[in-house]
């Protein structure tokens, strides 16, 4: 199906679906199926990635951040088409507290998979990344990956994330576990760097001094101000996830944009750095707590269950823009460039006929 094509200005202050500007219109139906289990399911909004929809929350925030005041002219009957899949995808959600997760849950067993509750909400995004990615493409056709990619791939990236999370939990995915170890000897370097040089986080045993972090493996033991706390570190809390995503949300970002191949490589490459960065903040802020605040298990848990997201979405937006804004700064430094060669090209001509031949 082939997208509505771009329309003047002037012409889209025309347009509406039924009488809502059509990005608006378009942002509300994909949104809707979001917002009615955060309205009929509160408690299921976990800001960890692994322990409910709080991914919904930042999906909605990509959605809307592309869609909103896009200029495109969306046709009534695609609309009414993209609000039928949404009643659909929320017939879904109405139906599992009445069974539907239940048969899910007794499907696993069947699937070999190790993680339940990964596995049942797995499909939960799953469901909502084809009823934002098929609406995408009503709305604009096989075009919909460079106009409004964000929002879809995230849900198929946390989707991925999960399955991976169900299947293959812990340490028994080594492709991704070998980047925790490396993490772990930075952690262990910066904690007792901070121990040695800035702030006592450890106990202070003159006669038998230790460091406040020891590394080995995929173990971290940590000795603070409330004693000792071990560790131990797989790849969904390495941050591995995150990467994922990111790449994913990055690619599809910089797909849509003209610029440079060359251009594209560089934002990627610091993008990429800065992912890693965060998850390694991420990880010594874990440690800083469980050595400084408290050794609780359940009050450790808790702020280790929205450490990630708190700093890697933000993270994310934020570079997100900056790239943006810078790209759009560079294109209207060309173009003024552009206006300025043009306006001074008659004044060359006209000086050049002037001269004596």
């Amino acid at each position: 199906m082939s997208g509505d094509a771009p329309v003047p200005s002037s012409q889209i202050s025309n347009h509406t679906i039924f009488g809502i500007n059509p990005s608006i219109a378009a942002t509300i139906i994909l949104i809707t199926p979001i917002i009615f289990t955060l309205v009929a399911y509160p408690d299921t909004f976990s800001l960890s990635w692994n322990e409910g929809r709080g991914g919904f929350l930042f999906a909605m925030a990509f959605i809307a951040a592309e869609l909103i005041g896009l200029r495109y002219t969306i046709s009534q009957k695609r609309f009414l088409v993209v609000a039928g899949l949404a009643a659909i995808t929320i017939a879904y959600f109405v139906a599992l507290p009445m069974g539907l997760r239940d048969s899910i849950r007794d499907a696993a067993p069947a699937y070999n998979v190790e993680l339940v509750d990964s596995w049942i909400w797995m499909w939960d995004f799953i469901v909502m990344s084809l009823f934002v990615a098929s609406s995408l493409v009503i709305f604009f056709g096989k075009k919909w990956y460079k106009i409004a990619p964000a929002g879809a791939i995230y849900l198929i990236g946390s989707a991925a994330i999960l399955s991976l999370d169900a299947f293959f939990p812990y340490d028994s995915l080594g492709p991704l576990q070998f980047i925790v170890p490396i993490y772990l000897q930075i952690d262990q370097g910066v904690v007792n760097f901070i121990d040695d040089y800035i702030m006592n986080i450890g106990p202070q045993n003159p006669s038998s001094p230790s460091d406040p972090a020891v590394a080995r493996g995929n173990l971290l033991i940590l000795n603070g101000l409330h004693g000792p706390f071990a560790l131990q570190v797989f790849w969904p809390s390495a941050g591995v996830h995150s990467m994922i995503i990111y790449t994913l949300v990055m690619l599809a970002f910089l797909l849509k944009m003209d610029i440079p191949i060359r251009r594209k490589l560089i934002y990627f490459a610091i993008g990429t750095f800065g992912t890693v960065s965060v998850n390694v903040i991420r990880i010594i802020s874990l440690s800083l707590y469980a050595l400084v605040v408290t050794t609780n298990v359940a009050d450790w848990e808790a702020f280790h269950s929205v450490a990630g997201e708190i700093m890697f979405l933000p993270w994310l937006g934020v570079y997100l823009a900056v790239v943006m804004y810078t790209e759009n700064k560079r294109m209207r430094r060309l173009h003024a460039i552009s206006m300025k060669s043009e306006d001074a090209s008659p004044a060359r001509d006209q000086h050049a006929k002037s001269e004596p031949s």
